[in-house]
């Protein structure tokens, strides 16, 4: 074994290690358990770090063996793979900070950080699967592992949530095994990048191709929350926030995403799809998510339901970047995949924070609460106005490469349905920072806080609210220093130009 792949093995066990030692731990060993997790994450974090080093050296990280005769476990390192891991490994970080000030003084959380860790472990495996099948087993397991957490308050509201949370994942784990399946029968065991082996087949092999592209999409589409397999991810806002998060910005919802990039350029190729006329569908279904979702959005009254709609929309503009067919097109889809995952993550810390403190849930009872909770307010502001595509936030960097993205395509309707988004986006946003800075609240004498509690010497308690804090000054600087090595749309394009593009 190289050293290579010992990290690269270390990286996706530390988590899967944690998991297991927290499930064996007392109840009662909080500090010990708090302790295990930042080691964790922190030790993950860094892992990742060296093997971004060393994939951007052309270094490479990789493992295999066989399960089968014919069938193989593989995991591997490259550009693609190590951004979402590199995603999903910081957001980690923050995101087991938040929980634990979050859930303090709750029941069960060993439960819930032992399910935490396999749920991360499993997105780390989905970054780095070297095939479809070792994909799919990391797919899968991050559907079993993530229900726990949405059922975690074992409400009726939270038991019903989470069996349509389960009946959605599973059919469409299902979905994705067929399609999977077929593709074995068809050419055998294919490693992501050898696109090539499809487009070698004959003209008479394109209708089956094209059919296993549809159930593979169908399979992927119901995590991405594609309209009409979206039904589940509202219904899921019942779940704790920092499981809001995980949802929306680290895991599931990316994972679907994902998994559709991987399809799209690693295993059919970006031209052979152009060519089997795949890529228009993708644009079709990519608009009307993003139009749906930010219609049902405007009718929200809910804060995380209207946060989740936007998620419905938001994570299809990855979508429809692939689809541009185009170096544009690919980079904006690539960079949205990191710019929407840190801007969402802090929406949903604050509306947690929001919750916790004064009680809110619905987006009428937010006036005024941008003076009793100003570092909240402004990292909802940032956030919103990252959604939203304003400038210099990173949203704004999203949106433009997409509408150059459509230039360069030839599709300038594309532009329109920016324009229409962004409005829908801004009407939905702006609402809610008007009511949190100018109308007047409880601080002025107007009203009532639902359950206002004091929680700690700032505004709300510090593990809530640096990481709050720090996840918006990371969407901030994500398009104010876009440029600099490394940053997300520096990664993207070099996706671009190293493994994408002729």
């Amino acid at each position: 074994m190289t050293l290579n792949t010992g990290i690269l093995l270390a990286a996706l066990g530390s988590s899967l290690v944690v998991a297991v030692i927290i499930f064996l731990l007392p109840e009662r060993q909080s500090r010990v358990r708090i302790a295990l997790n930042l080691a964790a994450a922190l030790v993950k974090l860094v892992l990742v770090a060296v093997i971004v080093v060393g994939v951007s050296r052309g270094e490479e990280y990789a493992f295999s063996f066989t399960v089968i005769e014919g069938l193989e476990f593989q995991l591997r390192a490259d550009s693609l793979g190590i951004m979402f891991a590199g995603l999903s490994s910081l957001l980690w970080v923050f995101t087991t900070l938040y929980a634990i000030g979050y859930l303090e003084g709750s029941p069960h959380r060993k439960r819930f950080f032992g399910f935490f860790s396999f749920c991360v472990a499993s997105t780390l495996g989905i970054a780095l699967a070297g095939n479809l099948f070792t994909f799919l087993l990391f797919y899968e397991l991050l559907s079993l592992t993530t229900y726990p957490l949405v059922v975690h308050r074992g409400t009726h509201k939270a038991m019903t949530a989470g069996a349509a949370y389960l009946r959605y994942a599973l059919s469409g784990g299902v979905v994705l095994l067929i399609g999977i399946v077929a593709l074995h029968v068809l050419v055998g065991d294919l490693a992501f990048g050898e696109r090539e082996v499809l487009a070698e087949l004959g003209a008479e092999y394109h209708p089956q191709l094209i059919a296993i592209f549809v159930l593979l999409i169908v399979g992927l589409g119901v995590k991405a929350a594609l309209v009409p397999l979206h039904g589940w991810l509202p219904q899921a806002m019942v779940a704790p926030a920092p499981v809001s998060s995980l949802l929306h910005a680290v895991a599931v919802v990316k994972a679907g995403a994902f998994g559709i990039v991987r399809v799209v350029y690693d295993v059919y190729g970006i031209e052979f799809s152009y060519e089997l006329g795949l890529l228009a569908g993708l644009t079709a279904v990519a608009t009307i998510t993003i139009l749906y979702g930010s219609i049902r959005a405007l009718a929200q009254t809910d804060l995380k339901r209207r946060l989740a709609f936007s998620t419905v929309s938001q994570v299809s503009y990855i979508v429809l970047g692939i689809s541009l067919f185009g170096p544009l097109g690919t980079i904006a889809g690539m960079a949205h995949l990191l710019h929407q995952g840190l801007t969402k993550v802090t929406l949903f810390f604050c509306a947690g924070n929001y919750a916790e403190e004064l009680g809110i849930h619905r987006i009428d009872e937010l006036d005024g609460a941008g003076r009793r909770m100003p570092g909240t307010s402004l990292a909802f502001t940032i956030g919103a106005l990252g959604m939203i595509g304003l400038p210099p936030t990173a949203g704004f960097i999203s949106k433009w490469y997409l509408g150059m993205g459509a230039m360069e395509a030839g599709m300038p309707w594309v532009l329109g349905v920016l324009v229409a988004s962004s409005l829908l986006n801004s009407a939905y946003f702006l609402p809610i920072l008007y009511r949190l800075w100018f109308k007047p609240g409880p601080e002025e004498g107007v009203g009532r806080w639902p359950q206002e509690d004091f929680l700690g010497r700032f505004e709300t308690r510090s593990w809530l609210l640096w990481p709050t804090l720090i996840t918006a000054s990371f969407s901030l600087l994500a398009g104010a220093l876009a440029g600099l090595p490394f940053s997300p749309l520096n990664w993207a394009a070099l996706i671009a130009t190293r493994e994408y593009l002729p």
